[in-house]
């Protein structure tokens, strides 16, 4: 028998934008795995597993209770944004700590979040719901335009768009309710007040109801009308950390959130954080792994350790910054080319990883037909000293890296 704590990881994602994660709970914890499909890429890391529907709660409940008969559970974890309910519910019938299910659907759903940030003056957005183009109409007459319109329950910026006219509405609309028809939970549209400045995002976490911020993300989107991200930067000793750490931790709390890692986005209005969303789990596009890369803390073992009711160790153990950029190409279309200059990349030292998502001959689609899932080709990480020269080293390798559709000019 290990002397080892275990913990159970519902839905571990994929290898490439999740592998990290599994990787380092693996490292300190025995884990079992409740997945959607049998492993393949995850079996290094795990002990035991049980296959199941995920988008089935009772076959998920099924699973999990199956998994405790054979395991002594420590606790159960996840960082994927589909399954932060159910294994909520999860935790709650296997009698393991978690935040609650309510907390949990608080936070999935961008409407009720935002009544809970107004009734604890946390500054956020102007928002209406909107069944209709009717009532999408009438609620830009209230806020005004430029508006976003959005999924209510989704992720991954699908869905959402400016509008910066009248006449660009029904489009949006339907642009928007598209987005939120694939939602599992709340298939509404949201109509909200455009917050104009520059996004972030901070990395927070929770242990008995006082809220921790290591780090904070400055992120880089599309042109507009549309929000898909472009690229990340994390750098340890960020003085924007300080700015937004209290609207990140008065956010967390207005949601009712007592345990776990959040990932908190925000704009600056003016120099002043006004709230965009909190996700109850490690931020996407691997920034986990740059704050990593830049402080040392391993928030995938946070997650973990607080799902097991340990005390987490927030410690950073070096000083210094990453970034990530996607790759995307010019514009839709059949990729025809993708290659990075092999010795330029072979005694680079800083350009820590370059990873490839799709292969010749695929296609790719950027909004308004495709979605980040879509649309990237690949992305590459760099490490730097402060934010400056992991900037202008991400610029030099993006001269080493080439991406082109059939359709580019």
């Amino acid at each position: 028998m290990s002397a080892r704590p275990l913990v159970l990881v519902v839905s571990p994602g994929d290898e490439t934008y999740r592998g990290y994660c599994l990787e380092q709970v693996a490292a300190e914890y025995d884990v079992v795995l409740l997945t959607g499909a049998e492993p393949s890429w995850e079996k290094p890391f795990i002990v035991d597993h049980a296959v199941a529907d995920l988008s089935d709660h009772a076959a998920l409940l099924a699973a999990g209770r199956a998994l405790s008969e054979r395991h002594d559970l420590d606790g159960v974890v996840t960082w994927d944004e589909w399954h932060l309910v159910p294994t909520a519910r999860l935790a709650r019938a296997l009698g393991l700590s978690s935040t609650s299910v309510e907390v949990m659907r608080a936070c999935r759903n961008k409407a009720t979040a935002r009544t809970l940030f107004a009734r604890h003056g946390v500054l956020s957005a102007a928002s209406m719901k909107a069944r209709t183009l009717l009532e999408a109409g009438l609620a830009t007459m209230t806020l005004g335009y430029p508006a976003v319109i959005k999924p209510a329950a989704f992720a991954g910026s699908i869905g959402v768009i400016r509008v910066d006219r009248p006449e660009e509405l029904p489009a949006a609309f339907a642009f928007a309710s598209a987005g939120a028809s694939r939602s599992r939970e709340d298939t509404g549209v949201l109509v909200e007040e455009y917050l104009d400045g520059p996004e972030v995002s901070v990395e927070c976490v929770t242990h008995r109801g006082a809220t921790t911020a290591v780090a904070v993300t400055r992120k880089h989107l599309g042109p507009a009308p549309y929000f898909y991200e472009t690229g990340h930067t994390v750098d340890a000793t960020d003085p924007l950390l300080a700015q937004v750490a209290p609207a990140a931790a008065a956010a967390v709390k207005a949601l009712g959130i007592t345990d776990g890692v959040q990932h908190v986005e925000l704009r600056l209005v003016d120099g002043r954080p006004r709230l965009i969303e909190v996700n109850a789990r490690i931020g996407g596009d691997m920034i986990g792994h740059l704050v990593r890369l830049a402080t040392g803390i391993d928030l995938p073992k946070v997650a973990a350790d607080l799902a097991c009711g340990r005390e987490p160790d927030l410690t950073s153990s070096c000083s210094g910054a990453a970034g990530i950029r996607m790759l995307y190409s010019d514009a839709s279309g059949t990729l025809t080319a993708r290659h990075v200059n092999q010795p330029f990349a072979a005694h680079t030292p800083w350009l820590r990883q370059i990873q490839w998502i799709r292969e010749i001959g695929e296609q790719l689609l950027l909004p308004p037909d495709g979605d980040l899932f879509t649309a990237r080709a690949g992305f590459y990480i760099v490490t730097g000293r402060n934010t400056a020269e992991v900037t202008e080293r991400l610029d030099t390798a993006a001269d080493e890296i080439t991406v082109a559709t059939g359709t580019d000019r």
